[in-house]
């Protein structure tokens, strides 16, 4: 009696294939030319520059660039805030105190390299003759690196961007910010609260403006067992400029010992 042929797999040999590198291509993904060919020829379509290997490449080229510029960089804190602070606004001229102060101490300070509080603190950081870093995120609407940046980069993707604030700064203070403040803020919480990375600190600067999101975060998100005391206590909320670079300062000295 012959064997049954399942007809959605064909038997060893009767299958079209063909291996491209590492990868396996078979039935309908098998494709008639090959990537020397298509590589070698300049008539075909440039689509295959936006495919997603390709994006590969240019992801592992924004990793190479920022490793590269920032490997050398000082001890370094990394400051968020909102880029829609004007700069006549009370955070601006908080930010510029913050950025002068950390600079004062022996710090680089990193921003994301746009306006706003991020222009604030660059600013700062270079009228007190530190290291003024911009690190730019491409947007749909455009946004330049600030005019007070010393060492700037800019990037497509944000997780590359993101790698780079975790890896080269030692602590992030954070100033009044919208969604993208926050989540810098969440993300470093959640890599300390993990332990893929060492003691971290993250300061809040504007107890007015950050009180209630830590009353929520005591409050129902502790009551509902999703986070634990320690969690919280990562966050240290101040006003005051000279108690947030201590604070820095203390929980480095604290994590290198």
């Amino acid at each position: 009696m012959s064997a049954s042929v399942d007809p959605e797999r064909p038997p060893a040999g009767h299958t079209p294939e063909r291996a491209r590198g590492p990868v396996v291509l078979r039935r309908g993904q098998v494709t008639p030319s090959t990537t020397d060919q298509r590589l070698l020829d300049n008539r075909g379509s440039s689509d295959w520059v936006h495919t997603d290997p390709w994006r590969v490449l240019r992801i592992q080229s924004e990793f190479v660039e920022g490793f590269g510029l920032l490997a050398e960089l000082p001890s370094a804190i990394a400051v968020f805030g909102s880029a829609r602070t004007p700069e006549d606004a009370p955070e601006y001229a908080l930010g510029r105190r913050l950025g002068r102060a950390l600079a004062e101490a022996g710090y680089a300070v990193i921003t994301g390299g746009g306006p706003g509080a991020m222009e604030a603190v660059n600013r700062g950081a270079l009228e007190g003759k530190g290291l003024s870093v911009g690190l730019g995120i491409e947007l749909p609407f455009e946004q330049q690196l600030n005019p007070y940046v010393d060492l700037g980069l800019n990037f497509r993707y944000f997780f590359a961007r993101k790698t780079m604030f975790v890896k080269y700064a030692q602590a992030f203070v954070i100033l009044p910010g919208g969604f993208g403040t926050l989540d810098e803020m969440f993300e470093a919480l959640t890599l300390v609260q993990t332990h893929k990375i060492n003691q971290f600190p993250v300061v809040l600067v504007g107890s007015d403006y950050w009180r209630g999101l830590l009353d929520w975060l005591r409050g129902p998100v502790l009551a509902g067992g999703n986070v634990s005391p320690a969690d919280i206590d990562l966050l240290h909320l101040t006003d005051d400029v000279d108690e947030a670079v201590a604070i820095v300062t203390g929980g480095l000295a604290e994590r290198a010992s």
